[in-house]
């Protein structure tokens, strides 16, 4: 199953937490969240500063398995 990445917000700061709502997100590999993090540094010009990113997966409302 394809995991998909909804939207990210700033969830906290000391240090920088940035959370990750989607589908799927068990999926997404390590190499994955470490591209992710590179790119959230070099956008927010964050060198040298931990990080944190957590991923946030939704259930579908609509999925009865009844």
């Amino acid at each position: 199953f394809r995991p998909k990445l909804r939207y990210a917000h700033q969830g906290g700061m000391n240090p920088p937490l940035i959370v990750i709502h989607g589908n799927s997100l068990d999926h997404i590999s390590e190499t994955y969240k470490r591209f992710l993090e590179g790119r959230f540094r070099e956008h927010f010009k964050l060198t040298g500063t931990p990080m944190r990113i957590e991923m946030r997966s939704s259930k579908n409302p609509f999925d009865t398995k009844e």
